[in-house]
């Protein structure tokens, strides 16, 4: 599983050969379908078993911040070796887990199968408009990730306090900031790929799916509470 890809400091990223930067990136992008399977399979398990239907509030916020930080540092640990692959769909699996409440929250709705699919063909939408961008845009877009952190931080930080307050209006905003944020951190992360300022294809995955994560389970928030349909 190790890359030992040669690369050649350029001051805001590294460059590498065309067919080097075609091998992460085609990697990449195998791994990220894979890694929804594990998604997949650890919603249906949260959702026919309700394992985090009591996990609410902080005690959800704790089990969710402590399980999904661990795993990313598992992941940084073990990137470069053979580990590397099942550590990322281990920490997949929990984050389908850790989705479940939610999904079982908008399967409660008569048109929620539906609110589902439209918010899995949003991400997919958004995704490839990304990626579309990313395989035209020439210029260097390493600088918008210091502001991409702050954006991310900040949304972090606004979950946290609207756990406590539970207010319908501050999930809104908080979930159309963290579409329009993750939605960019998309093009930033593809664009880094292509650019051969990202060499291993682990990382690259890890972070890509963070952000198609984001953004289906920002698009699912919005969706229940404007088109969620009540029996």
């Amino acid at each position: 599983m190790t890359d030992n890809v040669q690369t050649l400091n350029t001051g805001y990223g590294y460059v590498t050969t065309p067919e080097q930067r075609n091998k992460v990136l085609r990697n990449t992008y195998w791994l990220l379908a894979l890694s929804l399977v594990p998604t997949v399979l650890g919603a249906w398990l949260g959702v026919a078993t309700g394992i985090t239907r009591a996990m609410g509030g902080g005690l959800g916020l704790i089990v969710f911040l402590g399980g999904a930080f661990g795993f990313m540092y598992a992941i940084e640990k073990t990137k470069n070796s053979a580990a590397g692959v099942p550590v990322l769909l281990g920490f997949t699996f929990f984050m389908g887990l850790m989705l479940s409440r939610m999904i079982a929250m908008v399967l409660g709705f008569k048109n929620g199968p539906d609110l589902i699919m439209t918010a899995f063909a949003g991400t997919a939408g958004v995704f490839l408009v990304m990626a579309s961008l990313a395989s035209v845009i020439k210029r260097d877009l390493s600088g918008m990730g210091k502001w991409l952190f702050v954006g991310a931080i900040a949304l972090v930080i606004g979950g946290v306090i609207n756990v406590f307050v539970g207010s319908t209006a501050g999930m809104m905003a908080i979930s159309v900031a963290a579409i329009g944020i993750f939605s960019a951190y998309m093009l930033y992360d593809i664009k880094q790929i292509v650019d051969g300022g990202e060499t291993n294809y682990i990382s690259a995955t890890l972070a890509l799916y963070m952000d198609i994560f984001n953004v289906f389970q920002s698009l699912l928030a919005l969706l229940g509470i404007f088109g969620g349909e009540r029996d």
